[in-house]
């Protein structure tokens, strides 16, 4: 990951329109309950113009998981279509789709999954273990990734050396180790305590502005979606 990209801002005063990195349409999702039909989304229509920072939220059980493992390609609608940084996911095959993941999305979750028998440098080079990359340069990205986050100085800390906030940075120091085109978090708060997670905020702010990261994240925390520049709100499998 460069550590001199064009921030949103620079690219905001070149007067340029900033297209769509994310563009759902008629999105439906249903899941089988016994013999019953439970639609969880239905005739849903998104864009999230590249660079930005969303927030998703809604009430319990409204879909915005549903719809962020839509985006991640994590899971397949039921109808519609959905294309991420301009391929369309939603008929990829299996493998097809792995590999666009690992090459496009970077995952923040509310619990942190680092592998405690790791080191955070450890854990974090884990997703380039699969790529042709060297071990010299898998170190220097996991690295600078470390750097990026504020945490040059725990590389060789276990996650049970480190507090929650520290361990979610990990997190997104993992995420963002492949350079992805767009950070998509789910409930990344939702385990800190408020000034752990401002500063996990504050990193997030950092990436979208700095670094160009087109952030999707769902969230209840209403002062976590306060961070975003956009505020999208989920009731019924439909987007308000």
């Amino acid at each position: 990951m460069s550590e001199n990209q064009p921030t949103t801002t620079d690219r905001a005063t070149q007067g340029k329109q900033v297209p769509a990195i994310v563009k759902l349409a008629g999105i439906a999702k249903s899941f089988e309950r016994g013999k019953e039909q439970v639609r969880v989304l239905e005739a849903l229509d998104l864009e999230v113009p590249a660079g930005s920072f969303e927030a998703l939220m809604g009430p319990s059980g409204s879909g915005k998981t549903t719809l962020l493992n839509l985006i991640a390609g994590l899971d397949r609608p039921s109808a519609g279509t959905i294309s991420v940084a301009g391929t369309d996911i939603a008929n990829l095959g299996d493998a097809p789709l792995a590999k666009w993941r690992a090459e496009t999305l970077g995952f923040i979750f509310q619990s942190y999954n680092l592998m405690p028998v790791l080191t955070a440098l450890e854990n974090v080079e884990l997703p380039l273990l699969l790529t042709r990359l060297s071990s010299k340069e898998r170190r220097r990205r996991a690295e600078t990734a470390l750097r990026i986050v504020g945490l040059e100085d725990r590389l060789h800390h276990h996650p049970r050396q480190l507090s929650g906030g520290q361990e979610q940075r990990v997190a997104i120091a993992r995420a963002i180790v492949n350079d992805p085109k767009i950070l998509v978090a789910d409930e990344p708060t939702g385990d800190l305590d408020r000034k752990s997670a401002d500063e996990v905020l504050t990193l997030l702010e950092k990436l979208n502005r700095e670094f160009g990261k087109t952030i999707f994240m769902v969230t209840h925390d209403p002062a976590a979606a306060e961070r975003a520049t956009v505020i999208r709100r989920l009731d019924k499998g439909r987007l308000e």
